[in-house]
């Protein structure tokens, strides 16, 4: 079988590979705590459900439009200028299905064969894959845990060069949890404003899942709104994975072009998710100041656990549900059977040694580091932790 070579230039995803690796040994009797999924562990909010049910009740069931009902399109305006302060029109949304097929519309959009893409390490593994799909050349600008995972002005100006297309990253960032604040950006649209050729995709996905204030979008400086592309969603904020929707803000002709791509695709995406996000979108945020507030305590539960563990470095996330610290004081270390040399190996001696299931760093850009998820609930993190503890007790 001779299959395309599109297949040789991107990898699987390790978030999905290291689940699947969860599972597969779930099945076996193993019981396995699960560390590594980017998934609120909530339902989706009850007047949410209501809005769904009440959207098949009345028939909802036909296709829709490649960028969603104009209402819902709306409703993400709506939401833009409560939560952010930004103006939009409806012709400058699109829904997709989910926040990665938005991702995959605007890079494939912007991205020509041989145009670079500036990526600040740590990044979402699936930012890198999707350039390379799109012929780009991901270029990566290193960050450290000391300079809190974000890139400098100075570290964006020296990874500029005239092939250089499009900036990409996150905030809050997965996996890092860093969060941007309005002084960081301030400065970055500074250089950015040097360079008027370059867009900027802004991932802000976890946007509701902030400890450290009030959200901040790069798209608020009027220089660079106009090549700024907004990348959002339900999933992470409205525990709704599986409902399937993200949304785009941009100009129209960006948002038009993503239209035409996503037209060819999968069109419009779920009629009755699209009313449940009309619901989502513009009424009461309680049950995600909730959500929040619950992640909030167990982020300080986690990092009180991992003062426990040896040789941690460990950044104290601004954002999302993540920790992603320094593993590499384990490296060379051997249990007798197992040595580990990288962070894959660190994942999968926990994997099958604790049976906690965890995400190596090479993924996100830092082979020094490993992501573990707090969207779990404290009884099932406070067990992994001891699990954690006692397996890397054995590495000497």
């Amino acid at each position: 079988m001779s299959l395309s070579s599109l297949l040789q230039r991107f990898n699987e995803p390790e978030t999905l590979k290291m689940a699947k690796l969860g599972r597969e040994l779930r099945a076996q009797g193993v019981d396995v705590i699960d560390l590594s999924l980017g998934e609120p562990d909530f339902d989706t909010p009850a007047h949410i459900k209501e809005a769904a049910v009440k959207a098949i009740s009345d028939n909802w069931s036909h296709y829709t439009p490649v960028p969603g009902f104009p209402d819902l399109r709306e409703a993400a305006c709506t939401k833009l200028k409560r939560d952010n302060n930004l103006d939009y029109k409806p012709e400058h949304i699109v829904a997709s299905t989910g926040a990665k097929q938005s991702l995959a519309n605007a890079i494939l959009a912007l991205v020509d064969e041989g145009d670079e893409v500036i990526i600040p390490t740590p990044y979402w593994v699936t930012y890198s894959e999707l350039v390379k799909i799109a012929r780009g050349k991901v270029v990566e600008a290193h960050t450290t845990l000391e300079s809190g995972f974000k890139i400098t002005p100075a570290q964006l100006e020296a990874a500029i060069t005239p092939k250089t297309k499009l900036f990409l990253f996150s905030s809050p960032c997965n996996p890092s949890g860093a969060v941007y604040s309005k002084e960081e950006l301030t400065a970055l649209a500074a250089v950015f404003e040097k360079y008027p050729g370059i867009y900027i995709i802004s991932d802000e996905i976890y946007e509701y899942i902030n400890f450290v204030g009030q959200h901040e979008s790069i798209a608020q400086f009027p220089a660079l709104k106009d090549r700024t592309v907004i990348i959002n969603g339900l999933s992470k904020g409205f525990a709704m994975t599986g409902w399937r929707l993200g949304f785009t803000a941009s100009t129209t002709e960006i948002a038009k072009a993503m239209e035409k791509i996503q037209g060819q695709m999968t069109s419009g995406t779920c009629s009755i998710t699209q009313k449940a996000a009309v619901v989502a979108l513009t009424t009461d945020l309680t049950p995600s100041k909730e959500m929040t507030a619950e992640f909030t305590r167990r982020r300080a539960r986690v990092l009180e656990l991992v003062k426990d563990i040896p040789g941690f470095k460990c950044y104290e996330p601004e954002g999302a549900f993540y920790i992603f610290p320094d593993i590499s004081y384990y490296y060379g270390k051997t249990d007798g059977t197992i040595t580990i040399n990288n962070s894959a190996d660190f994942s999968m001696y926990l994997l099958n040694t604790a049976h906690v299931s965890s995400v190596m760093g090479d993924a996100f850009g830092e082979p020094n580091c490993v992501r573990f998820s707090f969207a779990n609930n404290l009884t099932n993190i406070e067990r992994a932790w001891e699990r954690i503890k006692t397996a890397l007790a054995k590495l000497k």
